[in-house]
């Protein structure tokens, strides 16, 4: 091995990020760095596409998970304010926060997919495979996590309960918030696609039992995330 070869091997592998990413990081390093001072107004959507050589679509995504990490937000007709410059150690994601809706959902998503294994219909379970395929093909992550609330919401209905459909319908929103920050901050598109995946090869094959595992897994795992961002509330 020549010496370049030895540095090669000692280097750390690069990590792609979104321009989404790299946004949302250069505006937290700002807050927490303190060059954006708590009460200062960020810049409008136009002038911070034009800073950062993005489109304004990317700025939005960006700035929507600064205001789900609680360190801005939106004043309709004025414009985006710093409100603190640390994350206050929960995510605010429209009606819920992100720990109240990780301590709900396994109580509902479970037995959903539980009961989606038995009940699921054909015509559910193409559904479900075209999203899923639709989501692996999919480069723009505001689509991916619209795509994501289907494939849960998907699962609901397949359960045939009418009340896990209902309270996944009302959660929704919230859901999608949650997906787009942890996926823009932890980076974990790849990885549900992978869970999802699991999920929906559990509910084909009927087996109720895997099914409900793969999704609790897959909770599992967002919850984790979302402890990396936000800490141990419980500690």
């Amino acid at each position: 091995m020549n010496l370049s070869d030895s540095w090669t091997a000692g280097q750390h592998q690069i990590v792609r990020v979104s321009a989404a990413e790299a946004v949302f990081k250069a505006v937290r390093d700002a807050i927490e760095g303190g060059q954006l001072a708590v009460g200062s107004k960020l810049s409008s959507e136009t002038a911070l596409a034009q800073r950062y050589g993005v489109s304004r679509s990317v700025v939005r995504e960006a700035l929507r998970s600064c205001t789900a990490l609680g360190l801005t937000a939106t004043q309709t007709g004025k414009g985006t304010f710093v409100i603190a410059n640390r994350a206050p150690g929960d995510l605010v994601l429209g009606q819920f926060s992100a720990r109240s809706l990780m301590e709900a959902r396994p109580h509902i998503e479970v037995p959903a997919a539980e009961l989606a294994a038995t009940r699921r219909t054909e015509e559910q379970l193409e559904q479900m495979r075209g999203i899923i395929e639709d989501m692996a093909g999919e480069d723009d992550p505001e689509i991916w996590v619209s795509l994501d609330g289907s494939f849960h919401a998907a699962i609901a209905t397949a359960s045939g309960n009418g009340v896990f459909e209902r309270v996944v319908h009302d959660i929704r929103g919230a859901m999608v918030n949650q997906s787009e920050t942890l996926n823009l901050i932890t980076g974990r598109r790849l990885k549900s696609d992978h869970e999802h995946r699991l999920i929906l090869d559990a509910i084909a094959r009927g087996n109720s039992g895997e099914a409900g595992r793969a999704m609790a897994v897959h909770l599992n795992a967002v919850d984790a995330a979302l402890t990396l961002i936000i800490g141990d509330t419980d500690a």
